[in-house]
């Protein structure tokens, strides 16, 4: 049975591989910055937030690229090792490293939050926040709830090549376009609606990463793959 998991990866050929791994894998990682794409759009045509708004937009992006890249180290490191563990079938190392890599994106994104929070107006002084009253009004408000969203999407992140690693790429896409659409239907919502500006934008970029991150959990406690296989080696041990 553990040969059969492994047979596809050693048997196919590379480009079918590559076609089952690598485009959801790049179309995971261009939903991630899609967000942010998104709430520059919407903004741009409030005509209460404008230029203005893009700004504070702008200010915080590199601050979310810094979450991200957290995420994906911690994601893409345990993608690795699960995928080398599986190959040799060791599957305790597998397990053990997926909840090491849970442990890793949740203390981190905690921090990295609290480090964002505790800091707020000197970050954003850093990366041009103060250029205006008006500017920095917008960056500060809209940084504080990208903030507090930073443990949800850093986990969405982090899980998504973990569960690539188990064997379900498209899940792992699935997944983050369900957080890319909610963030489409919900800022224009927020932001011309209920008029909510910049914390609009933020509170639907949120709600978005909270059903990425929701479904990362769901298929952790399904994994394809590695719980299956644990089992298994359980019943012929």
């Amino acid at each position: 049975m553990e040969q059969e998991m492994n047979r596809f990866l050693g048997e196919e050929p590379v480009g079918k591989l590559m076609k089952k791994y690598a485009v959801p894998c790049i179309i995971s990682l261009l939903v991630g910055a899609l967000y942010n794409i998104v709430d520059q759009i919407f903004i741009a045509n409030a005509s209460y937030l404008g230029s203005y708004g893009n700004a504070a937009n702008t200010v915080v992006f590199p601050l979310t690229v810094i979450a991200l890249a957290v995420a994906v180290m911690i994601g893409d490191g345990c993608c690795a090792f699960v995928s080398i563990s599986l190959g040799q079938n060791k599957l305790q190392d597998a397990k053990r490293s997926v909840g090491n890599a849970i442990g890793m994106a949740v203390v981190s994104s905690l921090i990295l939050t609290a480090v964002y929070l505790i800091f707020a107006e000197t970050i954003l002084t850093m990366f041009g926040g103060t250029v205006n009253a008006e500017t920095f009004r917008h960056s500060r408000e809209y940084f504080f709830w990208i903030s507090i969203g930073v443990p949800f999407y850093m986990f969405g992140q982090a899980l998504n090549p973990i569960i690539r690693a188990d064997g379900n790429p498209k899940f792992a896409m699935i997944s983050t376009l369900a957080g890319a659409f909610v963030n489409i239907i919900l800022d224009p919502v927020f932001i011309f609606a209920v008029k909510w500006g910049m914390k609009g934008a933020a509170v639907a970029t949120i709600l978005g990463q909270f059903v990425t991150a929701v479904l990362a959990v769901w298929y952790i406690l399904h994994m394809k793959h590695i719980n299956r296989v644990q089992v298994i080696s359980a019943r012929t041990g």
